[in-house]
């Protein structure tokens, strides 16, 4: 019983031995043309039609565990990342040592000075990267929670990029604030749909400041021509809330007129650092003081624009001011009616 056993696998061990052997010889033809391949470095290829048959891609150099620390087990393998958009300087460090130059001579009192000037300057560098580091990171997390593909968060590490070189982060903007801005307005210029409040609620800011974030990286980055706004329906959505106390002509003049002033704030820029559902409500109380109606008051102007982003009476009051001083100084006296004629007839109003 044993011995038939052991007689089977013999012959099967052979038979495949001969498979294995006819699959090799069935390589040495090409398939396409029937034609002798040839063997040349890492390619098998046919001579006459350029076929490539097979390739051998093993890396034979040495490994970087040839280099790595050693131990009493052997040695340890080093460990290598990759190099992504969200990585700060490829992962490297910089060291400097007050001791001794490159030769290993000792510093001189002087140069030892310099170099403890130089050392203070490069930490406060070396920490701002550190948090640029995490923010980018915040946008790579964000982004992979709302699946968003991997490109629209290299796009939004980019962003949040620019706002690093611009100095943007600090004072009332924090870098976690920034990090959602920039990946909302990378959604935006993708034209993948997702509410900024979804966006919002995977990062470690609100959903207010997050907006803020977008439209100061937009505005002071120079993306206004380039990327759309978070809200490209802002003004409509403010007036929207307001059916009850205006009438339909009203509303109809209200929304253009701040369109208008929204192109206004958005070039100056005015108020930068808040959210445009705000601006969009200043520029509505400021059209209401532009024309002659001034049916509108500012907790009711507050009240609508908070329904889609919270805001507050005294942002709306600062803004509105400004739009209508900026209007001032481009337009005079001038009334909106005619600044919109214009502005139709020469084709800058959309």
């Amino acid at each position: 019983m044993s011995s038939n056993i052991e007689i089977s696998e013999e012959a099967s061990a052979a038979q495949a031995v001969d498979n294995h052997t006819d699959e090799q010889t069935t390589h040495t033809e090409c398939p396409a043309c029937s034609s002798r391949v040839i063997a040349d470095d890492v390619e098998t290829f046919c001579r006459d039609c350029g076929l490539v048959v097979r390739r051998d891609d093993l890396a034979r150099t040495p490994t970087p565990s040839v280099h790595g620390p050693t131990r009493v087990s052997g040695p340890q393998e080093w460990a290598i990342e990759p190099t992504t958009a969200f990585r700060v300087d490829n992962g490297l460090g910089s060291r400097m040592d007050l001791g001794m130059d490159g030769n290993g001579n000792p510093l001189s009192t002087d140069r030892r000075r310099r170099l403890g000037r130089m050392r203070t300057f490069h930490q406060r560098l070396a920490d701002r990267e550190r948090r640029l580091a995490d923010a980018l990171r915040d946008v790579e997390n964000i982004s992979t929670n709302a699946d968003l593909p991997r490109w629209v968060g290299e796009d939004a590490a980019r962003y949040m990029r620019r706002a690093d070189a611009e100095w943007l982060a600090g004072g009332r903007m924090a870098w976690e604030s920034l990090a959602c801005g920039a990946v909302l307005l990378a959604t935006r210029a993708a034209g993948f749909e997702r509410e900024p409040e979804r966006i919002a609620h995977y990062a470690k800011t609100s959903h207010e400041r997050a907006c803020a974030a977008a439209r100061k990286i937009r505005t002071e980055c120079g993306l206004v021509g380039q990327v759309p706004p978070v809200r490209p329906a802002v003004v409509d959505a403010v007036l929207a809330g307001l059916d009850d106390e205006l009438a339909t002509e009203t509303v109809l003049a209200y929304a253009r007129l701040g369109r208008y002033l929204m192109g206004i704030a958005d070039a100056e820029p005015i108020g930068p650092g808040t959210t445009r559902v705000t601006v969009a409500a200043s520029a509505v109380y400021a059209a209401d003081r532009l024309t002659d109606g001034k049916a509108l008051t500012q907790a009711a102007v507050v009240a609508a624009g908070s329904r889609v982003c919270p805001t507050t009476t005294t942002r709306v009051s600062r803004y509105s001011r400004a739009l209508h001083d900026a209007y001032r100084a481009r337009h005079g006296q001038v009334a909106p009616a005619t600044v919109l004629e214009r502005a139709t007839d020469g084709g800058r109003l959309r």
